[in-house]
């Protein structure tokens, strides 16, 4: 649990840091399946409790259908988090896309159909999740591997909230290869640019396919990637967190 703690830090610190910050993070699951090529749910959940996050942005989930595992349900039932599901491919042998699960209420739900032509179908989930009493609205997205389909994606993600009323986190798999991007470039213009962390392959990561943008910017403390020997093994993604200022804090810091 490498990034559970941090050096110095007792017990009694440690929950001091909890109530100044919310954790959110990331993780494309790739469908439970580890590098091994073992379909293990129970070690996804390991990884998850490892990290300890507030709000899990969860990409490639198996959600469950006739002829299909529901892995949502056993994360759920591991961590004893709200989970909201939301699939990208919807048919009764078969359930599958991005969920978020949640420590905190979420207050609404909607879904926004992301697919670009004849390409595989994506989507982004995009919940008003109360944080302690504050409503952050979290979207969680997995855009797909051409250009141009990640650019209309982005496009269309970012007229859902062009003049944002809440706090914003956007996170997923954004499938971005280069840092350069037009894709990262478009984003830049509405989030604050977050640290770019290699996340994939585990085996050796060479690229920041997975992305935490938050709005305004000064609210996010840092990001790190949560590399341990299990999060190594149980998918092909690395988990990748951000930390967040709470509202009060942000506000104690205002007076000093």
């Amino acid at each position: 649990m490498t990034l559970m703690h941090e050096p110095g830090i007792d017990n009694e610190g440690m929950s001091d840091l909890r109530a100044r910050e919310l954790r959110i993070a990331t993780y494309n699951l790739h469908g439970a399946v580890g590098i091994d090529g073992r379909f293990a749910p129970e070690r996804i959940g390991e990884v998850l409790a490892e990290i300890d996050a507030d709000i899990f942005a969860l990409q490639e989930v198996p959600l469950g259908g006739s002829g299909s595992p529901d892995v949502l349900d056993v994360l759920r039932r591991m961590t004893n988090l709200h989970a909201v599901a939301g699939p990208t491919l919807d048919t009764p042998e078969r359930r599958y896309g991005n969920a978020v699960l949640t420590r905190y209420p979420a207050r609404a739900v909607r879904t926004l159909d992301l697919s670009f032509r004849s390409r595989e179908s994506r989507g982004a989930l995009d919940a008003d999740i109360d944080c302690g009493g504050e409503l952050w609205r979290v979207v969680a997205t997995h855009l797909g591997l051409a250009s141009s389909e990640r650019r209309a994606q982005v496009e269309q993600v970012l007229q859902s909230f062009d003049t944002p009323a809440l706090p914003v986190i956007l996170l997923g798999d954004l499938n971005e290869w280069f840092i350069h991007g037009r894709t990262l470039r478009r984003l830049v213009t509405h989030f604050h640019r977050a640290s770019a962390l290699r996340t994939f392959p585990t085996r050796c990561p060479l690229f920041a396919l997975d992305r935490i943008w938050v709005h305004p910017g000064e609210r996010l403390m840092r990001v790190d990637v949560h590399r341990t020997r299990l999060s190594r093994i149980a998918s092909d993604h690395y988990p990748l967190i951000a930390h967040i200022a709470h509202r009060r804090d942000k506000a104690m810091q205002a007076r000093v």
